[in-house]
């Protein structure tokens, strides 16, 4: 789909934005693109910013939402900047630094792989999916792909990505943050299973009962 110019506008900011708090906590754009492992974070997070302009993902409340759960959102919002500022800083200090450059190459790799796996659903519900808890309108189930294996993809990408973000600073600061962002993604899990259940009924039990929620033979 094609991106409204305000929505490539925001998303740009936004990016800017967060690469910017980074390159603070690491002490200035010179020392934070001296390592190429830094280099590649910085390219895979535009490639990714990029690619989720033409996914069709929204924040649309659409026809039905569960409002209550948004507290979810300051949670990540909050939990995000400091994952953006305080690897960097801990990696540049030396507090707390997992392994070596070793570590910084798997963190970059854990970030895009995890990336991919958070937007390619996006990508396959188009204007179904909303970064709130929401039914959309002509709001259909999809139980194939990706999602005949589990039911949360997306957001089993978003942990991987957050995890990869934080380890490619080799920062065990930022491991904690991404811990911490847990329980309210499941609660976000718990509100959204409940309200498509109660949109679709037996056909999502069904569902349910037969895939796993984000990792396979585990949960």
């Amino acid at each position: 789909m094609r991106p409204t110019p305000g929505l490539a506008i925001a998303t740009l900011a936004g990016t800017l934005a967060y690469l910017a708090i980074a390159i603070a906590g690491w002490g200035g754009i010179a020392p934070f693109f001296a390592h190429p492992a830094r280099v590649a974070l910085t390219l895979v997070l535009f490639a990714l910013s990029i690619a989720a302009l033409f996914s069709g993902g929204n924040i649309s409340s659409g026809m039905r939402e569960d409002r209550g759960n948004r507290w979810v959102l300051a949670v990540f919002g909050v939990l995000g900047l400091l994952a953006a500022y305080l690897p960097p800083y801990t990696d540049r200090i030396g507090f707390w630094t997992l392994d070596g450059d070793a570590m910084r190459w798997i963190g970059v790799a854990l970030f895009a792989g995890g990336g991919v796996l958070r937007l390619w659903p996006v990508f396959v519900l188009g204007r179904r999916f909303s970064g709130l808890v929401a039914i959309q309108p002509g709001h259909t189930l999809v139980t194939t792909g990706v999602y005949g294996v589990i039911r949360h993809p997306s957001y089993l990408g978003f942990l991987i990505s957050s995890l990869g973000w934080v380890l490619a600073f080799r920062s065990g600061v930022g491991v904690v943050l991404t811990l911490l962002m847990v329980p309210a993604l499941l609660a976000r899990i718990r509100a959204e299973e409940a309200l498509l259940l109660d949109q679709f009924g037996d056909a999502y039990a069904s569902y349910c009962a037969r895939t796993w929620r984000m990792l396979p033979g585990i949960y």
